[in-house]
């Protein structure tokens, strides 16, 4: 098929992808499962609880939340559903729920999807188990799912979530002034994606940063960036 520049590379053979399944993830420092309110809630709660300042909540449109009572509801009322999926993300040695991630926006006929609703208790920021957790996700949905584009979106003036998606491969596409309002303020969108043919060298670089030898004392030997670049 010709290669028309002014209508766009032709995908003759695309066929449509199939959402993501509420199948665990394994990793070697964390694991994903489908997240189940009845018996994830109280662990996720003391976890997050960890952070005393609030401040994880920030650029979230939810919480924080005072009870755990509170935070089970919202868990019913939000987490259950398939769009968005959410996940629990447990360290896998001492088994305790630290996290919470999720796909959402899923557009499988074109291949299209998101990651977001990251929320990392201070139990699981800056360690291998952060990085793992959006690797494990990113190869599902490219290696197993065959999606052809992986967004990442955030508040613009969330510098922390700018910096990981940046860390992580995704490249920066522009931001969406005035895209939304939340708790009482207005939210500028910036948007990140990564796509099918940027994947395979990402993935070399999540596994080689992510083997054990990697690390001493549980301080990196190597950037995830600097074998980004290599």
């Amino acid at each position: 098929m010709k290669n028309d520049m002014l209508t766009g590379n032709p995908v003759p053979d695309w066929q449509q992808c199939a959402a993501p399944a509420a199948i665990a993830m394994q990793g070697v420092y964390c694991r994903l499962e489908p997240l189940e309110p009845n018996t994830h809630a109280a662990a996720l709660f003391q976890s997050f609880s960890q952070d005393t300042s609030d401040k994880n909540w920030t650029y979230l449109p939810y919480g924080p939340f005072l009870t755990e009572q509170e935070f089970t509801a919202w868990l019913f009322d939000t987490c259950t559903k398939t769009d968005p999926l959410f996940y629990t993300i447990f360290d896998n040695q001492s088994q305790t729920a630290v996290g919470v991630a999720s796909y959402l926006r899923i557009d499988a006929p074109v291949g299209v999807i998101e990651t977001g609703h990251i929320h990392f208790s201070p139990l699981m920021q800056r360690t291998p188990m952060a990085t793992e957790a959006m690797y494990l996700m990113m190869r599902r949905v490219f290696d197993e799912l065959g999606y052809r584009r992986y967004e990442w979106k955030c508040d613009s003036l969330n510098t922390p979530s700018r910096n990981a998606a940046l860390r992580l491969g995704f490249k920066y596409e522009g931001t969406f002034r005035q895209a939304t309002i939340y708790k009482e303020r207005n939210r500028d969108t910036a948007w990140f994606s990564v796509i099918d043919k940027e994947w395979p060298s990402l993935k070399t670089a999540f596994e080689r940063w992510l083997e054990p030898g990697n690390f001493v004392d549980g301080q990196q030997k190597i950037s995830l960036a600097r074998l980004r670049e290599s």
